[in-house]
This record gives C-alpha cells, structure tokens and sequence, in this order.
C-alpha cells in the first residue's frame, strides 16, 4: 500500500515477447482511472537474454491541486514496493540490482527458467540452481509469491503478463480491487479474453496452497513393452537406483529398441553386485553409472537427430512455442552441417572406415558437406530427406560410429569395475567422468579428447587418498573453457 508522502513504485523484469511493455501499461491505465498519476519507463537489458527489460511504473495519489509529481526513470535500490519477475533467473537479477527490499518489497516471481546463454553454451551442467535462487528470493523480500505463471498464461493462451498481473491484484499489494485490475485489461481492448483467463489463473497461483504431506519417491510406471524390463530392475537392482534405471531402459527403447535396453541392464548387473556386497547398503556407484551409462548408449547421431527433427511432438512443440493458430501455415527450416566424419559414421564399418582413409573420397564428400544445407521439414520433400536418415536407426549397429562408442564405453566400464575393487570413491568419480562425452562433431571430438586426458592421468592417481578429488578436479577444469588451458593447467600440477 502507498504510504503518505511517498509513490508507490513497481518494477517489472521481463523479456522480449513476454508482454511486460503491455503490463506496465496496465498499469498505468490502473493507476489513471482511480485517482492517481503515473509514468512508465523501461530500461533495455542484455540481448543474450532474449531482449530482456526492466519496466518501471511509479504512481502517486492526485491532490487535485494541478501539481505534478517528478517521478524517476528507473528503479533505486531499496525503494521498490513490487518487483514482478517473468522467470527465475530474472528474480535473481532484480535481488543482485537491490530492488528487492525485506522491509517493504512484495516480490512476485515465475518459478519456470528460460536459461541464459551462457547456461546454455557450458560446456558441463552451467545451470544456476534454481533452489539457491528460491531461498534468495526469500531471505530478500517482504512478501514472496511463486508460481508457474508462465504454465499459467499457456494454458490460457495469453502471455505471461496477463498471468502476473492476476497475481498482483490477488496479493493485496496495492490500493486497487481486483475489479479495477480486470477493467484495465478490458481497456486495453486486446486479446482481452485471453487476457482475463491467464489473469484468473495467475490469481489461483498468488493464493496460499495447503503443503502437501511427501510422499516416498518411487519408480515411476512404463509402457507396456517395457514391463519385463521394469521387473527385472525391481528384482535384480538396489531399490535405491531404480528411477535412473527406468529412465535408462526408457531412454535406450526410444532411441533403438527393446533389445539395446535389456543390454544396458546387463552391463550394469556387475556394478550392481559391487554395490549390493557393501555394508553400507547404498547404490552411489550403480546409481551414478546407470546414469552416465544411458547418456553414452544413447550418442547423437545423425539418425538421432533426423529422428528428434522428425517426430510429431516436435510440430506440436514448434506450433505451439510460435502460437500458430489453426489453419495457420507454418514453416520449419532446419540447417544440417555433417561433416565427413559424421557421414562416414553413420555408414557400415567398413565402408566407413574406407571413406576416412581414402584421400580422394574424402575431398569429393567435403565438396558437398562443407557448406551445410538447409532443410526445410514443413515441406514433404524436407521431411522425406530427413525421414529417410531416421529410418537407418534399423543398421545403426553395424554402424562405424556403434562400433567405435562400444568399444570406448566397454573400456570406460571396465575401468569403473577395477578401481571400485580399491578405491570406491575414485570408480565413482570415473564413472562422472562421461559427462565430459557428449553432442556431436567438433563439441564431441573436443569432450572425448578431454576425457582421455583425465583418464591418461589415472596411472599416477590411483593409491592417492586424494584420487577421487583430484580426478574431479580435472573433469570440472575441463569443462571451465572449450580452449582446454584449465585442463592443461591443472594436468602440469599434478604432473609436477
């Protein structure tokens, strides 16, 4: 509420396409039609994320004497009443820019991340943990309301700004009813329907919901092929690693079949069997190579991407990301790059391995690889080229790329098997280690490089009490820069 003497203030932190230039009109418009003055201004934020944009709206209470208030152009630390954050990693920006204050601040934040560049291009996990930014939020504010106002607006088909402001009306933040918040929209004379619908379910979101009691965590259920599988697990495998191994043989069918699933049971049963004989009666070391297993038995490929590029949900997901409308034409381009080496993988052994050491056969490939294509999959002769790649998931066994990531996750696996007899702590560290394999191409090339050398250096480490420690030290160095100059570093230390 507005205290004597002093406006009341309400920042708004959103993206591009999120509407948060029509909230702060609302606002405006608010604040006009009951017996305030108010100005909005906005303040361009960074481009990588997305056009992001802090909207500001001060308002005072009109004496009717014909003096105007002077009103700032943006936020001040410390005198901000409401702060609306359109995603998680935008409330942290507000708490850093110290517009949320625990004296007076009524902070308002969508649980849902839309990640930022440089979370996106990390090379490791480069996520900021949303539970480090929840308790921020709640050691900043006054008053925190969360909710997935993005789901909200979605399920109404109206934006996230709509949502938002439907919280802020049910928050009892400010002077105005709910009605004066409703009639704004109205005024604004725009998707208004929408508009009210996502309003409605941002105020459901902004009520305080009774804690539900917890309940055990348990494997979830599957598809009907994979009942067999899913018994096994239960009967042969620690409970406490059974939902990564469901979401192992989930994974693997989709990506080939129910035969390539029961085959990452069975490479796991040995790891099993290391855990069940501890005294401790924990999976870590089953659990976490389960993990890393799935995630290398299921590489990318030029069939797993043709088949990902392919698939019905991806229309639907495209569809409805751009808010395509029933009869609407959309069309999809998709830009294809494979490098020889990614067609000479995709290929039988043989002829694959022909294609790599035959000089002549490589220049003429490179000659219509090297440019890329785009392909567009909206059209029946685009879907049909990429459909067509999808359907060797059939050979893809007898593929040189199959081959050759068999051959490395049987080492890798073997490895783990030998240190966890010694030195349990070091397995599992190993076993981490995959995540530095991932992607395709020269992102590929680069990870399996940094993983030899973490694994090169394995010799000088084992019978070190610190081994596990140190072999987490060069995964995490070389997942710091795609260049490898931690990596390198951290390798002259040890080697020192």
């Amino acid at each position: 509420m507005t205290r004597p003497g002093r406006s009341f203030n309400v920042a708004i932190l959103a993206m591009g396409g999120e509407g948060g230039g029509v909230l702060a009109d609302w606002l405006v418009s608010l604040a006009e039609h009951n017996g305030y003055v108010a100005q909005t201004t906005s303040v361009p934020g960074v481009a990588q994320r997305t056009g992001a944009t802090i909207y500001y709206v001060e308002m005072y209470p009109d004496a009717g004497d014909g003096r105007a208030p002077v009103f700032a152009l943006m936020p001040f630390p410390g005198d901000v009443d409401v702060v609306l954050a359109s995603e998680l990693m935008e409330a942290g920006r507000a708490i850093q820019r110290g517009f949320v204050s625990p004296d007076r601040t009524t902070f308002i934040a969508s649980s849902h991340r839309v990640y930022s560049m440089t979370e996106k291009t990390a090379l490791g996990d480069g996520r900021v943990d949303s539970t480090t930014l929840l308790e921020a939020a709640r050691a900043a504010a006054s008053t925190l309301i969360v909710g997935d106002f993005a789901d909200a607006a979605e399920r109404s088909g109206s934006v996230i700004s709509a949502a938002l402001f439907g919280a802020l009306a049910a928050s009892g933040a400010t002077p105005f009813p709910r009605e004066a918040f409703e009639d704004a929209i109205r005024r604004g004379g725009v998707g208004v329907q929408s508009s009210l619908a996502a309003f409605a379910e941002g105020a459901k979101l902004a009520t305080p919901q009774a804690a539900k009691p917890d309940t055990p965590a348990s494997a979830p259920a599957v598809g009907r092929l994979l009942v067999p599988l899913a018994e096994r697990i239960r009967q042969e495998f620690p409970a406490a690693a059974h939902r990564t191994l469901i979401a192992g043989i989930e994974r693997l069918a989709d990506y080939q079949d129910i035969a390539y699933a029961e085959s990452y049971l069975d490479r796991l049963k040995p790891v099993a069997e290391i855990d069940r004989r501890r005294a401790d009666g924990g999976a870590r070391l089953l659990d976490e190579t389960a993990r890393y297993l799935a995630l290398w038995m299921s590489y990318e490929d030029t069939i797993r991407v043709a088949d990902l590029k392919t698939r019905r949900s991806r229309f639907e997901r495209v569809r409805g990301e751009v808010r395509s409308k029933s009869g609407q034409l959309l069309g999809i381009h998709e830009f294809m790059h494979p490098r020889v080496e990614e067609i000479a993988d995709t290929l039988p052994e043989g002829l694959g391995r022909w294609l790599l050491g035959t000089p002549w056969a490589r220049r003429l490939v490179g000659r219509f690889a090297h440019e890329g294509r785009v392909v567009k999959t909206s059209t029946v002769r685009g879907f049909l080229l990429l459909y067509c790649v999808a359907s060797l998931r059939g050979m893809r066994r007898r593929t040189l790329r199959f081959r050759i990531e068999t051959a490395r996750i049987d080492s890798w696996l073997a490895t783990v098997l030998n240190l966890a007899a010694t030195d349990y702590d070091l397995a599992v560290a190993v076993a981490e280690c995959q995540r530095l394999v991932k992607g395709y191409g020269d992102t590929h090339v680069r990870g399996w490089r940094n993983f030899e050398a973490v694994m090169a250096a394995l010799p000088r480490l084992k019978g070190r009490p610190d081994a596990a420690a140190q072999v987490r030290r060069l995964r995490d160095a070389a997942l710091a820069d795609e260049h490898g100059n931690a990596l390198a570093t951290v390798r002259e230390e040890l080697a020192a």
